[in-house]
């Protein structure tokens, strides 16, 4: 399986730039993917979670309204929609698949994982 992030880049507050994430294999059914992101000096944090099949999500408290994940079946990819985009939002953003089913508690916990694509940087001026 390979995870291949896309779409970061300098941004301004304010802006809406879309975080893509193409999956080789096709993810089934039962797997889960999710975003987390890194900030320098910070510890990686869990964004943003959705079951492939059925599209249940889960967020960051501190995103939920401004962010949405999404998934395109047919193309195999995940995708976050950044609305709203804060200073505090930039980091680097991993995408990561499950292998398998995951319950709600645990989609955000990057233990729930176990393939994570390359990261892609997101810049954010004020």
């Amino acid at each position: 399986v390979q995870l291949q992030a896309f779409g970061g880049g300098l941004a301004q507050a304010g802006d809406s730039p879309r975080l893509s994430c193409a999956s080789s294999g096709g993810p089934s059914s039962n797997n889960a993917m999710a975003w987390f992101r890194q900030a320098p000096g910070k510890e990686r944090e869990f964004v943003a979670a959705i079951r492939w099949n059925g599209g249940d999500t889960s967020y960051l408290d501190s995103v939920k309204g401004r962010f949405t994940v999404s998934r395109d079946k047919s193309k195999n990819t995940l995708y976050l929609q950044m609305d709203s985009l804060k200073p505090e939002d930039a980091a680097l953003y991993y995408c990561a698949r499950s292998r398998g089913h995951v319950i709600r508690s645990n989609l955000r916990s990057s233990l729930a994982y176990a393939d994570w694509g390359q990261g892609t940087q997101v810049t954010v001026s004020s």
